[in-house]
């Protein structure tokens, strides 16, 4: 009996050996499979594919945002440019103001205050000629004229008006005929700032609602071409332009045609600076504006100057007016070292006015320029 109960023991222990055997298989094979990529959500996602013949990864959309268009800037109004020219050249300029205004207070005005009087004059770079003419003029109503003459600040502020002379017609020549596109030619030595004075006055034309083309007929310079569509790309302006080295004269022709195929309002060119005793170049601008003229008038030419080069810019001055028609100045810098003298010298020698002045680095820092306003700022 013995016996065989130790016989059943041993049957059974050996089963029970078995059936533990068989289920470690059994768990074994499913660990097995849900680590080579089991469908079981709580197996972890499969990371994506670099493979290009993966057809679940083909089969995946892929969204690739759209850039984003430029937000478009509004530049300033006129009015808000104004008053930023009165607040700086009130702060460049007002020494010459401050200057004369000491000079006619004195108790005594004498030849020695006279002298010194036109010495201020000239040292602000108003020229010989003109600085006679006011000082003339000042003695007369000041000396002669005695008490009734009025006081000193006033009778100065009128006379140097007279003397930038208020009566020149500033407007801007920005519209064609028979509505053809005015065409703003814009010429100057390098370094005057004309590419920048273009852009910023594509900025005041489209905030006047005005529609514009810019040619960037500055062909041998590529950092001006690419400066000008800057300039284009922040107020939604289109820029005609031509490969490196092109004719500049094919170049403005085209920025022209296609003004006039659009029908815009404006078309701003944009010239290479160039040295005026370089007769070469005087006369390719020459050409470049005969160009133009064959299939609508040039209804502007602007002298871009810099204020800074004071009497230097009067012989530029003079070289350009006989390559073409100046027909208006736009004076740069003027916020800086500047001696706001040159507005009157540059207008008595190529007697045509000064338009526009520039008064900083800002893309809105260009306004018109009005008598009035830069007389007060000077007495400030």
């Amino acid at each position: 009996m013995s016996s065989l109960g130790d016989w059943l023991f041993l049957i059974i222990g050996i089963a029970v050996v078995g059936l533990i055997a068989v289920v470690g298989l059994v768990s074994s094979g499913r660990r097995r499979s849900l680590r080579q990529g089991s469908t079981d959500v709580l197996a972890p996602p499969r990371p994506p594919s670099a493979d290009p013949t993966d057809v679940e990864q083909l089969d995946a959309p892929i969204l690739i945002p759209e850039p984003e268009a430029p937000a478009l800037e509004r530049p300033e109004g006129t009015a808000s440019r104004l008053v930023r020219l009165r607040e700086r050249l009130a702060r460049s300029q007002g020494t010459l103001g401050r200057g004369l205004l000491a000079l006619l207070s004195r108790d005594r005005l004498d030849d020695d205050t006279w002298e010194d009087i036109e010495d201020t004059l000239i040292t602000a770079d108003i020229g010989v000629g003109p600085t006679q003419e006011l000082v003339d003029k000042l003695r007369t109503r000041l000396r002669v004229g005695g008490p009734d003459a009025g006081h000193p600040r006033d009778v100065l502020r009128e006379e140097l008006i007279n003397l930038v002379d208020p009566t020149m017609d500033r407007r801007l020549a920005i519209s064609g005929a028979d509505g053809s596109p005015g065409v703003v030619l814009v010429v100057g030595v390098n370094g005057a700032g004309k590419t920048t004075t273009v852009g910023k006055i594509a900025r005041i034309l489209v905030a006047e609602d005005r529609s514009v083309v810019l040619g960037a007929a500055d062909t041998f310079r590529a950092a001006a071409v690419e400066q000008l569509a800057t300039w284009g790309a922040r107020v939604g302006v289109e820029v005609i332009r031509g490969p490196e080295g092109t004719d500049p004269a094919s170049v403005a022709f085209e920025a022209v045609k296609e003004g006039v195929d659009r029908g815009v309002d404006t078309v701003l060119v944009d010239t290479a600076g160039r040295l005026q005793n370089k007769q070469g170049l005087m006369d390719e601008l020459g050409k470049v504006k005969r160009v133009i003229e064959k299939q609508v008038p040039v209804t502007e030419v602007l002298l871009v100057l810099d204020a800074t080069t004071g009497q230097n810019g009067l012989i530029q001055a003079r070289v350009f007016r006989e390559a073409v028609d100046v027909t208006g100045i736009v004076l740069t810098k003027l916020d800086g070292s500047a001696k706001g003298g040159i507005v009157v010298a540059v207008q008595r020698e190529l007697g045509v006015p000064v338009k526009l002045v520039g008064l900083g680095e800002g893309a809105d820092d260009l306004a018109p320029f009005d008598p009035a306003t830069f007389v007060d700022a000077l007495l400030d």
